[in-house]
């Protein structure tokens, strides 16, 4: 027996159902089974529930409020119809992709993820480098988002100073100080705070909704109308495309990043109890929430916003604010609804970083990363990956840095969030539309697509693919230096630095979670 088994052994010969105990720990008979199945040692609490997980599972995304503050790139390359329209074609795309997730997830409920699925379904000849290719994407892809939205929560508060104050000077370290002070504050949730972070997530659940509202009634009561034909059939190439249809596919990008994250609740998997029912529903509910509340309010923003050449060109740099303005004609009004955004965004930085340390952890547990016994330690008594969530703020510094210097060196790297993420969903799919085609038969699970998965798979392949492809487009053309996406560049170095540490160290270190797999069990 080796140490990893004999651990496990250990885990599960304690029959002490007191809280804090091995046997609390492991949930339900189910999460047990599935721990054993996949050769894993429970180390975390299973605090969280289907409310708490659904509210986790919204927040991380912030749909309305990250759609809404990322809307330039929409309203540039396919104005407000291409806003409206592009929202609801990526919406019931997502659809198809949250769903393969949630089957995904019910079968191999781990932390892992992406990685971990991989490792399961992919052919022999190529299980254990793809898994670990997939495990940086998903590393680097969520260590960059995470910096990203902190990014669009510090410049938001930057945009309602100089709405409120026409004397202040938009400084890029102001920016930086603001997304670690934010960081800093989630990781006070992720730390000290984490037992009740379940209880957090609930309540920001509601506060999520609330603020929905909060902020559609305003819009309505206050704003002036735009005309019908000019929010459904008006589609703008501001971009210098070659077509509308073109513009209008590369604004779609606003939409992609708003509803990104399908698998942020899947790195929590070893933290819900009764993972394998509870996750793909909460999932799934997460999706129909989110989007439905993100398609009313894009269309009441493209309603209410005015001219979206003005919102465009507002000092705040961001057209909500003024869109906001243009409505209520209230710099308070105004002020209340943005921070509003700030408030959930701020929370979704809290959800997000839980997503990032987990995912993070899973992949050291396995030998992925560098120092992966470091990043991997779990601090006994607190039942966290503490040192994994000390790592993502130290992540998040180095990168806000970068901002203090060039804004768009920043965004240019935490762009590769979007493509890494894709990028993992796209691999993980290819594998389980392989594995329905060749067999074996697919792992048990207790959610399930039925006589539709291979159909629905099919499908958010092609669409992940599709908008994959999008992603390394520019905003606008003629392209220049100031204005080129480097998605490509960033991603094929990253890309070479993980090939070339797998063959010098990983492929010796890294344990691919197949090895560990009992399915006999």
């Amino acid at each position: 027996m080796n140490i990893k088994e004999a651990q496990q052994a250990e885990a599960y010969a304690d029959d002490d159902l007191t809280p804090g105990s091995k046997q609390s720990m492991r949930g339900t008979d189910a999460d047990a089974r599935d721990m054993q199945v996949m050769g894993k040692v429970q180390e975390l609490n299973r605090n969280f529930r289907f409310i708490s997980i659904l509210g986790f599972s919204c927040t991380a995304m912030s749909t309305w409020e990250i759609t809404l503050s990322s809307s330039t790139f929409g309203l540039i390359n396919g104005g407000l119809s291409g806003l409206v329209w592009g929202y609801f074609i990526v919406w019931c795309g997502y659809f198809t992709v949250f769903a393969s997730i949630a089957e995904l997830a019910s079968m191999m409920p781990t932390a892992g993820g992406q990685y971990h699925w991989v490792s399961e379904l992919s052919p022999k000849s190529c299980q254990k480098f793809l898994s670990y290719i997939v495990g940086w994407l998903s590393a680097l892809g969520w260590q960059t988002g995470y910096a990203s939205i902190a990014f669009i929560a510090g410049t938001l508060i930057q945009g309602l100073i100089v709405l409120n104050d026409q004397s202040y000077v938009f400084q890029r370290w102001h920016g930086t100080l603001l997304v670690i002070a934010i960081t800093a504050f989630s990781i006070l949730f992720n730390t000290f705070l984490a037992k009740r972070l379940p209880l957090v997530e609930g309540l920001v659940l509601i506060l999520h909704i609330l603020g929905f509202f909060g902020v559609l009634i305003p819009l309505w009561v206050l704003a002036p109308r735009n005309s019908a034909d000019a929010v459904f059939e008006n589609f703008v190439n501001s971009g210098g495309w070659s077509s509308t249809g073109l513009s209008v596919m590369v604004g779609m990008l606003t939409t992609v990043y708003g509803m990104l994250g399908a698998d942020s609740a899947v790195h929590m998997s070893e933290e819900i109890r009764d993972a394998s029912i509870v996750l793909p529903r909460a999932t799934m509910w997460a999706l129909f929430i989110n989007g439905g509340c993100g398609f009313i309010m894009m269309i009441t923003y493209a309603f209410t916003l005015g001219d979206p050449l003005a919102a465009l060109g507002s000092p705040t740099g961001y057209p909500v604010i003024a869109g906001f303005f243009y409505a209520t004609r209230s710099h308070a009004g105004t002020s209340v609804m943005i921070a509003i955004i700030i408030v959930n965004t701020t929370s979704s930085c809290i959800s997000t970083l839980a997503t990032v340390s987990r995912q993070t952890w899973s992949f050291a547990r396995d030998g992925g990363l560098p120092f992966s016994s470091f990043i991997g330690h779990i601090k006994p008594g607190w039942n966290i990956p503490l040192n994994a969530v000390l790592l993502t703020f130290l992540c998040t510094t180095l990168l806000s840095l970068i901002n203090i210097g060039s804004t768009v060196a920043f965004n240019a790297i935490c762009s590769m969030a979007t493509n890494a993420l894709l990028s993992t969903y796209i691999i993980s799919l290819s594998c389980l539309v392989l594995r329905r085609i060749r067999g074996p038969p697919l792992q048990p699970r207790r959610w399930s697509l039925g006589m539709f998965g291979l159909p629905i798979n099919v499908a958010a392949l092609m669409f992940s693919t599709w908008i994959w492809v999008f992603c390394f487009f520019p905003q606008t053309t003629p392209v220049k230096a100031s204005t080129m996406n480097w998605n490509i560049v960033i991603n094929a170095g990253i890309m070479i630095i993980a090939v070339v540490y797998y063959f010098v160290k990983g492929k010796n270190r890294y344990v691919a979670p197949v090895v560990l797999v009992k399915r006999d069990v």
